[in-house]
């Protein structure tokens, strides 16, 4: 697949994304857009990648919104396509079978918290800054954020960002919810990859089936979402990974998991 906005690279169980667009500080254009839809969708089967880690090229960007210039031209009918694209790959995302982990290494603004926020798991370096500044365009946030924003920090609080555009601070985001950990910039890539590490060291079916469990029953009354929780739970429990894991811990062994 040949690129031009993206950086992929693997190694060690893990997928590396970063968005390299940095003189437009990462902005999400509908190019980029189906990129990291290539390489999400490329990525689902390949044994060699465990777990994904997002990022964006520079040091003052993860991705500061959407191309203001493809904004611009949008009607009512593109405008409707345009968010459809963009929410179909914060979907692929938020669902997808191996854990996404997003180091917000700057500005996350408008598109950048919206695939953000899509992840699994968001570490932010210290001096990142996130927000919906849509309103300040005339419009609104179109890749989910209306939705995620209030599922993950609340409706007042997400109201207040999305109604005042403003920027939130790293510190903020992790106070609301918003990230998962704050760190030092010169130390974001690397406490992302000892965390993506930490993580696949455990059966993959299993994470995925986690990740599937929570998507599937977080909005839904408790008895459907706990019935949910035990139907996967079963699968599991008839997979080769959950007979290793099991004799590996009785036997006081490390388990050596196959995605069986």
């Amino acid at each position: 697949m040949e690129l031009k906005n993206l950086l992929l690279r693997k190694a060690d169980g893990l997928g590396w994304v970063t968005i390299n667009r940095p003189d437009k500080l990462n902005a999400l254009n509908l190019e980029t857009i189906e990129e990291l839809r290539q390489a999400f969708e490329n990525w689902r089967d390949d044994e060699e990648v465990l777990a994904v880690i997002i990022t964006g090229a520079g040091e003052k960007a993860f991705v500061a919104g959407a191309d203001i210039s493809e904004l611009a031209r949008l009607d009512e009918t593109s405008g409707r396509e345009y968010a459809r694209r963009g929410q179909e790959l914060t979907q692929i995302i938020e669902n997808y079978p191996k854990p996404v982990i997003a180091a917000i290494n700057g500005y996350a603004l408008g598109g950048g918290t919206e695939l953000a926020m899509a992840c699994h798991i968001r570490l932010a370096a210290e001096t990142a800054k996130m927000g919906q500044p849509e309103v300040k365009l005339g419009l609104i946030p179109g890749f989910g954020g209306t939705q995620r924003l209030a599922r993950l920090i609340g409706k007042g609080l997400a109201l207040e960002v999305i109604l005042t555009g403003r920027m939130v601070s790293a510190n903020e985001a992790l106070n609301w919810g918003l990230v998962n950990r704050v760190v030092p910039p010169d130390r974001l890539m690397a406490e992302a990859e000892t965390l993506a590490k930490e993580i696949i060291k455990n059966g993959p079916l299993a994470l995925s089936s986690a990740i599937e469990a929570i998507n599937k029953g977080l909005d839904r009354p408790l008895d459907e979402a706990l019935e949910i929780e035990a139907e996967i739970f079963g699968q599991v429990c008839a997979t080769e990974d959950a007979r290793e894991g099991t004799a590996a811990f009785l036997e006081k062994r490390p388990p050596r998991f196959r995605g069986q």
